[in-house]
């Protein structure tokens, strides 16, 4: 009957401002897109720029470039004969919009700007641009000159419209429009639209993709049509990594998957599919508008069509059965990703981690180790791009990893920073780990430089401090653990810079830094120590769950030296020894267990609760194990901590945004750094209600 369509869409890993190579992945997308036979494209939102221009939009030229690669893609004749569908910033009556070019053959179509915004979390939208809040409403776009002498054309259709061809009627959406209660996409297909598209720019979050497959299911499982979805891949420049997963679905069902993880620049995935199912979907489900709805969707025509007579031999794609990662897996992958596309792009040869033999550096070690499986088995693949990198961060432009243990051992330093604090049992655990892994390692020992700190101290005061074991008090204590924490710092960074010149290689080592979600939520970490490095792909992570992916890796690795670290107490060995063992633990230190602190951090972040409304919940959840005294003791102790530590977050490292309770200050999370830490009025409530709890207990 000649209604059958072949639809591509796609993952990029385009990166911010680098217009160049955004439009050549852009280009090779649609030149895939042509091979496997489609007639329409869809790309990311934002593509030609890249979504994390952040403040750089406000620049005019970030638009002046953007116009320029319009119409590079213009100009091309890779571009000819399919529908094009690309994302990128336009100003329109001095208003910047977010928008979507669709263009066919040197013709600009329309231009669909973005009308529901994303602005929670870690997205600020509403920073940089305006929505489009005119519903189906059109106005006339006066083209700049450089496109008007490509395309012959003076204005295009600008506003809330979709495309009409001679075969179908597609309507587009974009990214947080989908997650929104007033998806365009539910007007739309009761207006007759049959295919819609999604251009997103979707971070990656632990436990995430099954919400985003759920919504584009339940976009067409109601009332029929074909959903299109195209996401950005890889690191862009800043701390969120964009997971791909771009996908096909008809009436419910999903019938093409792309990777969530992938070191591919450039993922095309097409879909051939039958508009009459559609048709007879919607002949049952559905019903005529009612009068009360709002008037039709405006229709741009073309005289084109996405089906070709004679189709009765093509295949249409069949429903598929979605294959989701364990969060173990996601950890494994989503970081490692993410650390790759950072260390190609920086320039930089390397990577500095200091390994202390505990569950926080050894997660970040293994991260490290799953890039370079990532990297070699990419390479084995075909992958020449990745090839390309590689050789470019080592230096040798004949270099070709044999095994991901020899690329270790080529990109990743490691070093155990020893004191008189540091046990021998850490020290052989963590040699152990590097030797499986095949990192560089180094045994440093820092004494000689924390005494010579201390010394200078002495020198100018005539006092020298003590540990709280040899009879000091807790500010010296505290101080002598910091100092050792920041010589540390201090010497990851020198190695770093200079250990490759000392062996004769070039270039200079990203340090990578180890403090976990939960560490960075209570402050239990020193400001400017070892945490503070370049990049910390860990940051977003609670230690539970760095706990299940070392097993994981212990299996799928065949790592046993985790056995040995899982199986040891979480410490800072910043404290003296006792008889030769550790006796400072890291759960004693902050007065809670870890589990307890990402049910804390999910109360304090995700169901926006301050000390009042927490306690109130905890009595609930913890029930069977405290008392509602033991209740409000937690609950002060951790908000004195997380609020005396708040002005650490200011400084922490970029990390690897993986958890929807991240403490991070940099966008996510957003609090004072300076409070009144007494809490007074808060935590008068919560006495309160223990009192009348106490007086009127529960009736059985």
């Amino acid at each position: 009957m000649g209604r059958k369509v072949t639809l591509a869409t796609c993952s990029l890993n385009q990166w911010a401002l680098d217009f160049e190579g955004n439009l050549e992945r852009i280009l090779r997308s649609i030149e895939i897109a042509k091979s496997k036979g489609a007639k329409y494209r869809l790309g990311p939102e934002l593509e030609i720029c890249g979504y994390g221009c952040a403040d750089h939009f406000y620049e005019s030229d970030t638009l002046l470039h953007s116009f320029q690669v319009l119409r590079k893609l213009l100009e091309s004749p890779i571009t000819q004969d399919i529908i094009c569908d690309v994302g990128m910033p336009i100003m329109h009556r001095n208003v910047r919009y977010n928008c979507r070019v669709l263009f066919l053959n040197r013709k600009i179509l329309l231009i669909r700007p973005k009308m529901l915004m994303a602005n929670q979390g870690n997205y600020r939208e509403l920073r940089w641009f305006s929505p489009w809040n005119q519903l189906r409403q059109v106005e006339e776009y006066f083209l700049p000159r450089m496109i008007q002498e490509i395309t012959g054309q003076d204005t295009v259709p600008f506003g809330d419209c979709v495309l009409s061809t001679k075969d179908t009627c597609i309507g587009s959406e974009m990214c947080a429009e989908l997650w929104n209660s007033r998806s365009p996409h539910i007007q739309m297909g009761l207006d007759g639209v049959e295919i819609f598209t999604n251009s997103s720019a979707s971070h990656h979050e632990l436990r995430k993709a099954d919400q985003r497959l759920n919504l584009i299911k339940s976009a067409t499982i109601k009332s029929g049509g074909i959903y299109l979805y195209a996401n950005q891949r890889g690191c862009d420049g800043d701390r969120v990594y964009y997971d791909g997963c771009a996908m096909v679905a008809i009436n419910g069902d999903i019938v093409a998957q792309g990777a969530q993880f992938s070191l591919n620049d450039v993922e095309v995935i097409t879909a051939t599919l039958d508009l009459e199912d559609v048709s007879n979907y919607r002949g049952e489900m559905c019903t005529p508008s009612m009068e009360s709805e709002p008037k039709p969707c405006n229709r741009v025509k073309v005289d084109f069509s996405l089906s070709s007579v004679g189709d009765i031999y093509l295949p249409t794609h069949q429903p598929i059965t979605w294959h989701f990662h364990t969060p173990e897996d996601e950890i494994s992958l989503g970081p490692a990703c993410w650390l790759w596309d950072y260390l190609r792009r920086s320039g930089q040869a390397g990577f500095l981690l200091p390994l202390s033999g505990g569950v926080d550096s050894s997660s970040t070690a293994c991260i490290v180790y799953s890039m370079c499986v990532l990297v070699c088995q990419a390479i084995e693949d075909g992958n020449s791009q990745v090839l390309q990198d590689v050789r470019g961060v080592v230096g040798d432009d004949s270099y070709s990893p044999q095994h991901p243990k020899e690329l270790c051992g080529r990109i990743f330093t490691t070093c155990y920073m020893a004191s008189e604090n540091s046990s021998e049992d850490t020290c052989s655990r963590a040699k152990q780990l590097a030797n499986q892994i095949g990192s560089s390692h180094m045994n440093i020992n820092i004494d000689v430089a924390v005494k010579g700190i201390l010394g200078i101290f002495s020198l100018v005061t005539g006092k020298w401090p003590q540990f709280r074991a040899n009879g000091g008090s807790r500010r010296e204590n505290l101080a002598l653990q910091n100092v050792q924490a920041r010589v540390r710092m201090v010497l990851a960074y020198l190695f770093a810079q200079l250990s490759l010149w000392a062996w004769g290689k070039p270039g200079g080592l990203l340090v990578l830094g180890s403090a976990n979600v939960d560490e960075s939520l209570t402050g239990y970490f020193t400001k400017y120590d070892c945490s503070s490095a370049d990049i910390n792909p860990i940051g977003g992570i609670s230690k539970t769950d760095l706990k299940s992916f070392l097993l994981y890796c212990a299996e799928q690795f065949q790592l046993t030296a985790l056995r040995g670290i899982l199986a040891a107490p979480p410490t800072a060995e910043l404290e003296p020894l006792t008889d030769g063992q550790v006796s400072q633990t890291d759960e004693a230190d902050m007065g809670m267990t870890y589990s307890e602190l990402s049910v804390i951090g999910r109360l304090r972040k995700i169901s926006k609760c301050g000390p009042f409304s927490m306690f109130c919940k905890l009595i609930h959840t913890w029930k069977d194990a405290l008392s509602a005294t033991e209740v409000a003791q937690k609950v002060k102790h951790f908000f004195r901590m997380y609020s005396v530590n708040r002005h650490k977050m200011t400084t922490v490292t970029p990390s690897y945004h993986a958890e929807s309770y991240s403490p991070d200050d940099n966008r996510f999370d957003l609090r004072p750094f300076l409070y009144n830490t007494r809490w007074t009025w808060q935590f008068k409530c919560i006495d309160n209600q223990v009192a009348e709890m106490a007086a009127n207990p529960p009736k059985h």
